[in-house]
């Protein structure tokens, strides 16, 4: 397979060597800054949506689309970037990314209507599609050598999951001192930064022979990832109906005309190369979305349980919620470090065992165990930060290196559906199980949610809503240490072979 069009990888030692210099590991610290800003964006309107609703004054469906249409927008739209970024140069995609972030932010913190916060989400969101699949895959080429590529994915998964816990407690922070708007603009200076820095440190990389860009396949990829993902969230949110069933069933039936069309072209968008046998990439997209799965059922109970069960302010809540991320941090680069000794599919599986543990933990709980559902939190971040490091850089050492940028697109919209699902089915698990705790005299409203109860003067019945939620918590994180369980012997065995080795680069 030929070579990416640009060689411009600075090298150390003699000539011909594939281990990157300063100007590299300066340029990938350059590079996180989009990535903590798009991960900080997920959850940084936790703290400014009362101030919003009470300048904008949306009503209740617009305020969900406030919140969901930037990740809908991300998650339709990472296929269709990370081919396009393949296509006409990633850095140059990065940099209009970063342009049209950095104009959303102004103009969502400065909407002057519910309907124009909406619009500067989206943007926000197609800004956000273009820059996660174009830092991944420029990561693919300027890192060559296995272990310091492995390195860097190890320090850029633990940063995407630490952007999440910052962005709600840096929104908090500025609100107790500025306006709303203000968590929407500290995105701007370090996209400002972005732009100047790019072009000088960050080296040019696409496929020199792309092919035909196929439109058709655009509105196909974003008809398969949208509904499936909105009934998804739907489901975690009201459970079984009508609509979200029907969502669902239209996402796969497009995603099969979508697959269908990417097998008989010649020119697709995404390279059918990328699953070729015995590179182990249709392994590291599926283990991944599994472990983002985990991740997002566990964050689905443990923020509910801070701010509802143990009556946190959502400011405490979120400082809290900040302590296991700590041990997440140093978790990835831990993970990559080991495997470089150890066969990665052991590594793998001992990320879902430990993150099986962390479930365990969490099953313990009671209605006043701060200390055990942190721990449960923190063991379980570290398994799955450890899991998605691991296979992340598998499947980018995989990928030719003209193909990084789809091959990125892939692992992201991977973990799109992944959260989306743990949400839905361990959400379900702890739902089925406070309605049947209630009792059947208390209101329609409070037999469905706890926040319901809680809203009521009944203090009792607020007690036992409460109770019934840990309980269904813990039948949900029991069902989460199954499936991780299983997921830990699945990877061992299908990662055994030579694709779970440190790979040849293929640069």
């Amino acid at each position: 397979m030929t070579n990416s069009t640009s060689t411009a990888v600075s090298t150390t030692g003699e000539a011909g060597s594939l281990r990157a210099g300063r100007r590299e590991w300066t340029a990938f610290v350059v590079l996180l800054l989009p990535l903590l800003l798009v991960s900080m964006d997920v959850s940084v309107l936790y703290f400014a949506l009362p101030s919003i609703s009470r300048r904008l004054d949306p009503s209740a469906t617009q305020q969900l689309w406030i919140i969901d249409v930037y990740a809908f927008a991300l998650a339709g739209l990472l296929i269709t970037m990370g081919s396009l970024g393949d296509r006409i140069g990633r850095r140059k995609l990065l940099l209009f990314g970063a342009a049209a972030f950095g104009i959303a932010s102004v103009g969502a913190a400065y909407a002057t209507s519910a309907e124009m916060l909406i619009a500067a989400r989206a943007l926000l969101g197609i800004g956000g599609a273009t820059l996660m699949p174009s830092t991944m895959g420029l990561v693919r080429n300027m890192f060559r050598d296995d272990k310091q590529r492995g390195q860097a994915i190890g320090i850029w998964s633990g940063a995407m999951a630490g952007g999440i816990a910052l962005g709600s407690v840096l929104s908090g922070i500025m609100l107790e001192h500025l306006w709303w708007g203000s968590v929407f603009l500290v995105n701007v200076p370090a996209m400002v930064l972005l732009l100047v820095l790019a072009p000088v440190l960050v080296p040019e990389f696409k496929d020199p022979a792309p092919g035909k860009f196929d439109l058709l396949s655009v509105p196909l990829s974003m008809g398969a990832v949208l509904p499936a993902v909105y009934g998804l969230k739907e489901f975690a949110a009201d459970g079984f109906t009508v609509k979200s069933a029907v969502c669902v069933v239209v996402g796969l039936l497009l995603g099969t005309v979508f697959v269908r069309r990417q097998l008989t072209r010649r020119e697709a968008m995404i390279s059918r190369e990328l699953f070729r046998p015995g590179r182990g990439f249709g392994a590291a997209i599926s283990l991944n979305t599994i472990a983002s799965f985990a991740m997002m059922g566990s964050a689905f109970f443990t923020t509910q349980y801070l701010q509802s069960v143990l009556d946190m302010s959502t400011m405490r809540a979120a400082l809290w919620s900040v302590a296991p991320s700590l041990a997440v941090a140093v978790a990835a680069p831990t993970a990559t470090a080991v495997a470089q000794r150890v066969n990665r599919a052991y590594v793998i599986a001992a990320g879902f065992a430990i993150a099986a543990a962390g479930y365990g933990l969490v099953a313990l709980a009671g209605t006043d165990s701060l200390w055990t559902v942190l721990a449960g939190a923190a063991v379980i971040g570290m398994g799955i930060v450890t899991v998605m490091a691991l296979v992340s850089d598998m499947a980018l050492a995989s990928a030719p290196a003209e193909k990084a940028g789809s091959a990125a697109s892939l692992l992201e919209t991977g973990q799109e559906f992944g959260g989306a699902l743990g949400m839905a089915v361990l959400g379900s698990i702890g739902t089925a199980v406070y309605r049947a705790d209630m009792p059947p005299a208390a209101p329609a409203a409070a037999r469905e949610t706890l926040g319901a109860a809680l809203a009521t003067a009944d203090r009792t019945l607020a007690g036992l809503a409460q109770e019934a939620f840990v309980h269904g918590m813990r039948y949900a994180a029991v069902g989460g240490t199954l499936i991780l369980l299983i997921a830990a012997v699945l990877a061992a065995g299908m990662l055994r072979g030579p694709a779970s080795q440190a790979p040849a680069s293929q640069s």
